[in-house]
């Protein structure tokens, strides 16, 4: 099965945060993410391993 992919706008949604707050998170190196283009997309897979870690902490 392949890994679920998403944008900005929908981890935004997914975690209830600003785009702002991503795009930070992203350029600090603490979100996982990778660039098709110009344009940054996250595995929802990681997305939610990163959550949980965060959860722990």
């Amino acid at each position: 099965m392949e890994d679920e992919i998403l944008t900005v706008d929908e981890v935004a949604a997914y975690l209830k945060l600003a785009k702002k707050t991503i795009y930070k998170l992203v350029s600090t190196k603490e979100l996982p993410a990778f660039r098709i283009g110009k344009f940054l997309r996250f595995k929802k897979a990681e997305v939610v391993e990163w959550l949980n870690n965060k959860k722990d902490n």
